[in-house]
């Protein structure tokens, strides 16, 4: 962590412990308040990972930011974040060198109404309570604060810690609707349907592992794809994929279960 990273770090916990719940024991590691206990971590599935995930805000999340220049808000799933804005707090469940809270979503450390906003993007879907995550990011939010989330509709399964739940739009909706007032929803630029169809099209090329009839797939045409898909079923392009990456791309998933 380089010093002026550190500096700015050392500033914001001062603000930070003041929002924190009086009981709440955490420990202090690496300028990063620790909430994350080893229950928490076996209740909630979560494992030491060297993924990364950086991603720098949108032009909605930065107008939200702007709109509220003495604001105070929560990043609920930051990531490792590229700028780091010493009036958000970045809560994770990975001590990135950004982080500043280690905690998880369906069990936020803060007090009742004290963010001005609060960003969820494209994390309620790994988290495995998303009704009680979307209850307490309400509950920390001002009367008056502002909610900006993002979650995957049509996109392939991706993990970490897991990936549980896609949503479409009244889904996410569902979440919110007893706590805030819903202000619109919309599908923005780095969510539009083409990049379902890119991201499917290129993970379901790499799953196949015979190079013919990868490129079989590949000299295909939008009207070779597009009749009843059980013409296609004994197709080696459909039959080669891996239980895994039919698990990855597929329509629907089942399950059995017994008492």
């Amino acid at each position: 962590m380089d010093i002026e990273l550190a500096e700015k770090k050392r500033r914001k916990i001062k603000i930070l412990k003041n929002l924190i719940q009086s009981g709440r024991e955490y420990s202090e590691d690496n300028l990063c308040l620790n909430f994350l206990s080893e229950e928490l971590k076996d209740e909630y599935g979560i494992l030491e990972t060297v993924n990364v995930s950086a991603h720098d805000y949108d032009c909605y999340a930065l107008e939200l930011i702007n709109s509220k220049p003495h604001g105070i808000f929560l990043d609920c799933g930051s990531g490792k974040r590229p700028n780091y804005h010493e009036n958000i707090i970045n809560l994770e469940i990975v001590n990135y060198d950004t982080t500043d809270v280690l905690s998880i979503g369906e069990n936020l450390p803060f007090k009742d109404n004290v963010f001005d906003g609060v960003f969820s993007l494209n994390v309620l879907e790994h988290v495995k309570d998303p009704f009680l995550c979307a209850k307490e990011i309400a509950r920390v939010l001002k009367p008056n604060g502002e909610l900006y989330c993002v979650v995957p509709f049509m996109s392939p399964y991706h993990d970490y810690p897991d990936h549980f739940y896609n949503m479409t739009k009244s889904g996410l909706a569902n979440l919110f609707e007893k706590y805030l007032t819903i202000q619109k929803q919309d599908v923005i630029d780095s969510g539009l349907p083409i990049f379902s169809l890119t991201w499917i099209l290129n993970n379901w090329i790499n799953g196949l592992k015979d190079i013919q009839t990868r490129d079989n797939f590949i000299n295909m045409k939008v009207g070779d794809l597009i009749a009843d898909p059980a013409s296609y079923l004994d197709r080696p392009f459909v039959r080669e994929l891996s239980r895994e990456k039919n698990f990855e791309l597929g329509a629907t998933t089942a399950l059995w279960g017994k008492k």
